[in-house]
């Protein structure tokens, strides 16, 4: 054994730095691979989409360079940033500062199955769409591991992964002619990167409450579960104000359709005149679609009572309407009222979708409240409580608040600037918007959720439950109150079957079908008993 020669040599072991860098350089790498990809591809549709209206117009002003450079800005137009147009006709630059709020549905969406895939180590894309797996083919149940990298490295890497791309971007957009402010760009695409890929995270995780609870921190005990059950699924205020929010929006939309309805001739007319070609009208088709969410939140403030501004001074509410400054032609802009007082069609058309918001957020309160469901929440038992009339309006009026504050940060990103002077205000305000939102809302939802719920806790109770407990007690108590002993004979209830859970069956079943005959004893109806053991019975 003395001349055997080893011919393998044992690897010395890494570091535990260079294993952790090894552990997570493949997560990393993908994370970062993926951020990159997103910002990408969100890039090729607005390029592909430039470029097809630059090839189908037929009067384009500038070469298929000037089209990538509006695609650019456009792209960091849909983050929220600020874009600065230089060609004007007074040579003062102009900014533009209202984001189609449709836009940005594509970045966030890609961001967040971005950040979504980079948690799962890309383990998603296999079951997307492709063929099934062998254990599914098989029928053999597969239980869902953990993801397989940290929540911290595909959040990192997706975000730096973005940002890597949308450096470049905005670099390349700020030589044309739509430029970006750099002030806007760098608060703004970073602040969409961090949320979206962070709820891309999120999700991939299973939606944990941890996250959401620390971030209620800063809330009061007693106020945590009506946002934030302890399930992580939004509380009875959460719930409520998300109701509030959808029929105060959708309201708004209904108003922008209603008048553009009766002012179908006006938007033609002015399709018509502000460009010729097909390829013109489809792409302003195209910007009014990207504008509908705006418009609803246009008519959502419209219908609160602010309204929205047509430049400083020029402000459109039910009451009256200023005369709008001159404006180049636009469907959208056709469906604005005409200038004068607010007439009663106006009034009540706007103050029904208020009411109807306020109604909606009282009820979904009160529904809550009168089911007996402790702290907002769903935990199964605890039927018999019904909250009181302080904690009920508590609850009505936090939902209030969440509304007001979901309705003043859609209305602050559905406006902005669209010039100097008079077109430096275009928009609802955010503060306007949210004032009158909290007001009309606590005006409306509290008196509802106090007046439902008194009446669904004074309705009487006919629960399952309740009925078979009383129909037990009934059965196995003797008249005077007291249990059978040991030898004392069943209750005649028992033998009747009154303890019995079917409501088909009748106490008077075993009586006889004529009164004249004797009432059978009640040990007639017992069934019979085994006879006792003899000696011959096994």
């Amino acid at each position: 054994m003395a001349g055997v020669i080893e011919m393998t040599a044992r690897r010395r072991p890494l570091s535990p730095l260079l294993t952790r860098m090894r552990d997570r350089s493949p997560g990393l790498t993908g994370a970062l691979t993926g951020g990159a990809a997103a910002a990408g591809l969100g890039l090729a549709s607005f390029a592909v989409l430039m470029m097809l209206l630059w090839i189908t117009s037929p009067y384009p002003d500038s070469g298929p360079g000037g089209a990538l450079h509006v695609a650019a800005a456009l792209w960091l137009l849909a983050h929220g940033a600020e874009l600065v147009r230089t060609d004007t006709l007074a040579g003062v630059p102009a900014p533009v500062g209202v984001p189609p709020l449709l836009l940005l549905a594509l970045p966030v969406w890609l961001l967040h199955r971005a950040a979504r895939d980079a948690t799962d180590g890309g383990a998603g894309d296999a079951t997307d769409g492709g063929a099934e797996s062998i254990e599914e083919m098989l029928g053999i149940a597969v239980v869902a591991g953990p993801p397989l990298v940290s929540a911290r490295t595909a959040w990192t890497g997706v975000v730096l992964g973005y940002l890597a791309v949308a450096a470049p971007a905005t670099l390349y957009a700020a030589g044309g002619v739509l430029r970006p402010s750099w002030v806007w760009a760098g608060v703004c695409v970073p602040l969409v990167a961090v949320v979206a890929a962070g709820a891309g995270v999120w999700s991939a995780y299973g939606r944990p409450g941890g996250p959401l609870r620390r971030l209620l921190g800063v809330l009061p005990a007693g106020v945590r579960p009506l946002v934030l059950g302890p399930d992580a699924r939004p509380g009875v205020a959460a719930r409520a104000a998300a109701a509030g929010t959808a029929v105060l929006l959708g309201g708004g939309a209904v108003l922008v359709v209603l008048s553009l309805v009766v002012h179908g001739a006006a938007a033609q007319a002015a399709l018509l005149r502000l460009t010729e070609g097909w390829s013109g009208r489809f792409a302003v088709l195209l910007l009014c679609a990207a504008l509908v969410p705006n418009a609803a939140v246009w008519g959502a403030a419209y219908a609160l009572g602010p309204g929205f501004a047509l430049g400083a001074g020029h402000v459109v509410s039910p009451l009256s309407s200023a005369p709008a400054p001159f404006l180049p032609p636009f469907p959208l802009l056709a469906a604005v009222p005409d200038a004068g007082e607010g007439r009663l069609v106006h009034w009540a058309a706007a103050g029904a979708v208020p009411v109807a918001a306020g109604v909606v957020v009282g009820w979904v309160v009160a529904r809550e409240a009168a089911s007996g469901e402790r702290d907002g929440t769903r935990p199964g038992g605890g039927r018999d409580v019904v909250w009181s009339p302080g904690r009920t309006a508590g609850a009505a009026a936090l939902a209030a608040v969440l509304c007001a504050a979901v309705l003043a940060g859609l209305a602050a990103l559905a406006g902005g600037p669209l010039g100097v002077a008079v077109l430096a205000r275009f928009g609802p305000a955010g503060w306007q918007v949210g004032t009158a939102t909290l007001a009309w809302l606590v005006l409306m939802a509290v008196p509802t959720a106090l007046t439902v719920r008194a009446c669904r806790s004074r309705a009487p109770r006919t629960d399952g439950p309740g009925i078979g407990r009383q129909r037990e007690e009934s059965a196995g108590a003797t008249p005077q109150g007291r249990r059978p002993g040991k030898g004392a004979p069943p209750a005649p209830d028992a033998l009747y079957g009154l303890q019995d859970q079917d409501d088909t069956f009748e106490p008077y079943d075993f009586l006889p079908a004529d009164p004249a005959d004797p009432a059978p004893e009640p040990y007639d109806v017992l069934p019979p008993s085994d006879p006792a053991p003899g000696p011959d019975t096994p």
